[in-house]
């Protein structure tokens, strides 16, 4: 069995994406790893090429500004390094999201043990979403709490709209659960770099119109989410991630939120509470076809 790794990235630096703590957690699973770095403003293309592994294939991209519409631009950034891929299954991870060295065993058991069943195109892996800090996360079923990072490889499956999930002939994958957690990353940046990462990402989500002013420089956390939706984060991270948390400044205080609840709000809190008794997941968003068996 072959495994292949796929990813993109650009500004790393100018945006603080954890790149380099990606690749190294997908480095130990695959056979080959592609990375689509797209000509950035700061010195990513040096430091992918500092991690001096061959297993690293680097593919250099200028992103066409015409495909910024409704993030169409990341699918088609992702698409470009998986279909370089060789392997049997295709491991992907975007640049902020990290593998626990914990799990490696259990993501090559659950390939090994789907190989041979062509119904199953691909594998969910479940979600820690950190926020604010290295010490918190989002605990509410209304942020994914599983994506497909998993893919077979050469049955012509694709990049889906923002690159979040992937799709064959325009459907929707059949998948099955593997029992391993990606780390993301997204929410925890300096509070400037967060708000110019989120003035950036709008603009790809929405075009070129012009978005100054519309989000302010500083990005603050507790204006953005409930706080109910929060808690404490006390399980280990990967150990790729050690310096990084080593050299975090910030604290971040859920206790001193100065949030104003929206009808949206009350109505996740009913939801995650009914989940939290029940398991059922109201309206429940999901990405794939879960097969189970």
């Amino acid at each position: 069995m072959k495994i292949s790794g796929f990813t993109f990235v650009k500004d790393a630096t100018k945006y603080d994406f954890p790149v380099i703590e990606a690749l190294k957690s997908m480095l130990p699973l695959c056979d080959e790893l592609f990375v689509n770095v797209g000509v950035s403003q700061d010195d990513t293309l040096e430091i992918v090429k500092s991690i001096n592994d061959n297993k690293i294939k680097i593919i250099e991209t200028r992103w066409d500004e015409k495909f910024k519409i409704k993030s169409r631009i990341l699918a088609r950034q992702t698409n470009i390094p998986l279909y370089k891929c060789r392997g049997d299954w295709c491991l992907y991870l975007q640049a902020d999201e990290v593998l626990h060295e914990k799990d490696y065993d259990v993501i090559v058991k659950c390939m090994e043990n789907n190989l041979n069943n062509e119904k199953i195109n691909g594998l969910i892996l479940k979600y820690h979403h950190l926020f604010g800090d290295y010490k918190h996360y989002v605990r509410s079923y209304h942020w994914y709490q599983k994506e497909i990072r998993i893919i077979r490889n050469h049955i012509g499956i694709t990049s889906w709209r923002d690159a979040q999930g992937f799709r064959v002939d325009g459907k929707k994958l059949n998948v099955k659960e593997c029992p391993a957690h990606v780390y993301h990353y997204g929410w925890v940046r300096d509070p400037y770099k967060m708000g110019n990462k989120k003035k950036y990402h709008d603009s790809l989500h929405h075009g070129n119109r012009n978005i100054e002013g519309e989000f302010k420089d500083r990005f603050y956390y507790e204006e953005y989410i409930d706080p109910y939706l929060i808690a404490e984060f006390k399980e280990t991270h990967p150990a790729v991630m050690k310096e990084r948390i080593k050299n975090w400044k910030l604290e971040f205080a859920p206790e001193k939120f100065y949030y104003k609840l929206s009808f949206k709000d009350k109505r996740y809190r009913v939801t995650d509470f009914i989940d939290n008794i029940t398991g059922i997941k109201i309206g429940e968003y999901k990405n794939y076809n879960l097969i189970k068996d």
